[in-house]
């Protein structure tokens, strides 16, 4: 039986409240009527994602494979208007709604074909192509749903992009290991003679992830500037996203830049009383 619209949003807020905690309670800054529609752009990325490190144990020409039929299903049925995927459904009607630039997604999976081969950056400017597409690109595809009164927000907008999967990064260092990758750039491991391999917080690896981290809060510095170009419901949804997210790097240095022993976090119970808090405020 062919999933239903509202089924299929179902499933996608399923996928949220799962794996992406902050963001979905953030949304609920939103008005209702909004809300789905980021479910649904975050269970497109998290399906993705997926095909691309959890998909079976398969071999990666399998899982580009698996990758670009994601894809090519996905523009099929984004053109027809209408999908029987239980994840698909939800964003091609989201699309549709919103009116997102395809191109956007495209650039996406680009980023996470990438994946597949690629296990390390040289430069800044070299993991920045990797981060314009599986990063920055998020907040491009939040911006139709946030509906900025100012088209200058669109920089600050791949910028919070950008500041959130740079404090994954610094937050997944040990786990991205495991899976032969490491996104902090060569040139900065070089630069400050830190090794993540060695799995160890010695005062090298303290530079490099003070570095790393004031990189990372330049990037929310600007993220804020887009804030004040929102409608007061968006904007409050981007702060509490953002306040929760940031304070990731707050463990991480209370927790003497060690990542490679325990992941920082926030609890559950400090997402819901800070969205709460962020979405009583009037403006």
């Amino acid at each position: 039986m062919t999933a239903t619209l509202e089924a299929s949003y179902a499933h996608c807020r399923t996928l949220n409240k799962r794996y992406g905690t902050t963001y979905y309670w953030s949304t609920y800054a939103l008005p209702a009527v909004k809300r789905h529609h980021v479910w649904a752009l975050y269970a497109f990325c998290r399906y993705a994602d997926d095909i691309v490190d959890e998909f079976n144990d398969a071999e990666p020409a399998q899982r580009c494979a698996a990758l670009h039929d994601f894809g090519d299903r996905f523009f099929a049925d984004l053109e027809q208007g209408t999908s029987d995927d239980i994840v698909l459904k939800a964003v091609v009607h989201t699309v549709r709604a919103f009116g997102h630039d395809p191109e956007t997604f495209r650039r996406f999976l680009a980023s996470m074909a990438m994946d597949l081969t690629i296990g390390t950056y040289r430069t800044w400017d070299d993991l920045l192509g990797y981060m314009d597409g599986s990063a920055a690109v998020i907040g491009e595809m939040m911006l139709p749903i946030l509906e900025p009164t100012d088209q200058r927000a669109y920089g600050h907008a791949r910028d919070l992009g950008l500041a959130f999967q740079l404090t994954n990064f610094l937050r997944d260092v040990a786990e991205d290991l495991d899976r032969d990758r490491v996104y902090i750039p060569q040139e900065d491991l070089d630069r400050f003679g830190a090794d993540p391999h060695r799995r160890r917080v010695d005062p090298a690896w303290t530079h490099l992830m003070q570095f790393e981290i004031e990189r990372c809060r330049k990037l929310y510095r600007s993220a804020d500037i887009g804030v004040a170009m929102l409608p007061p419901a968006s904007a409050r949804c981007v702060a509490a996203a953002r306040m929760l997210y940031s304070q990731i790097l707050d463990r991480i240095e209370d927790a003497g830049y060690d990542v490679f022993h325990e992941r920082a976090h926030v609890s559950t119970l400090h997402k819901v009383a800070t969205v709460a808090q962020v979405a009583m405020r009037r403006n």
